[in-house]
This record gives C-alpha cells, sequence and structure tokens, in this order.
C-alpha cells in the first residue's frame, strides 16, 4: 500500500511540474518569441516529449514548435510577402512544397485544390 502512495505521489507531483512549465510557456510565449515561423508538420507525429517550453529554450535562431505529440527546437521559416490566391482549376492532389522557404524568389507555398504549390503571390 505504501509502494502505491509513492507512486501516486510521484505522478502527482510530475503532473504539477508539466501544468507549471505550460502555464509559465503561454504566459512568457509573446516575450521569447523569434522571428520567423514554425514549418507546417508533415503526416503523423513526432516525439511525445517536451523539449522545450517557449523559443528562448532554443539556440540561435531555433523556435519552439509543436511537433505533432509535443514540442521541440526546430530551425524556422520565413514568410514572405503577398497573399495566395484562392485555390482553382484542375486537382492537382500532390505536396510540391510546405512552407515558403522552399518556393524560389518571391513565390509562396499556396493551398492547391488538393495539396500544396509554388506561385506567385497576389
Amino acid at each position: 500500500m505504501e509502494k502505491h502512495c509513492s507512486a501516486a505521489c510521484a505522478l502527482i507531483l510530475t503532473l504539477s511540474a508539466f501544468v507549471h512549465i505550460v502555464i509559465a510557456a503561454e504566459v512568457d510565449g509573446n516575450r521569447t518569441a523569434k522571428p520567423g515561423a514554425c514549418p507546417r508538420r508533415n503526416w503523423g507525429s513526432g516525439m511525445c516529449a517536451e523539449f522545450c517550453s517557449n523559443d528562448s529554450d532554443c539556440p540561435n535562431d531555433e523556435k519552439c514548435c509543436n511537433n505533432g505529440c509535443g514540442h521541440q527546437c526546430i530551425a524556422p521559416y520565413t514568410v514572405k510577402r503577398g497573399r495566395c490566391a484562392p485555390p482553382q482549376g484542375t486537382p492537382m492532389c500532390a505536396e510540391y512544397c510546405y512552407h515558403d522557404g522552399q518556393c524560389p524568389g518571391e513565390q509562396k507555398c499556396c493551398r492547391t485544390t488538393c495539396g500544396h504549390a509554388c506561385s506567385e503571390p497576389c
């Protein structure tokens, strides 16, 4: 019975520490945000662990990004100027890009009828 109580106490302490980290990240989030944006997540999820709670936990210009199950430091990409036109035309069901940084020149990674592709901003 005593082992059961010790395990329950350890679980409660761990959960309390996690809640404290999450609340602190939400409070500090705006003050520690680095420029750029987190890359769009690919299918699936990353490791279910909290490697960071805000951008200040990450080295150099890396940002603390959601990986689908936890948070980890990831190199950001810069969002290019302009907007994407609404998708139209023949359905194109492929992922040619995931973010603007993968597109040449001023092109942006825009939603197509069934995926994403580089196109000129409007």
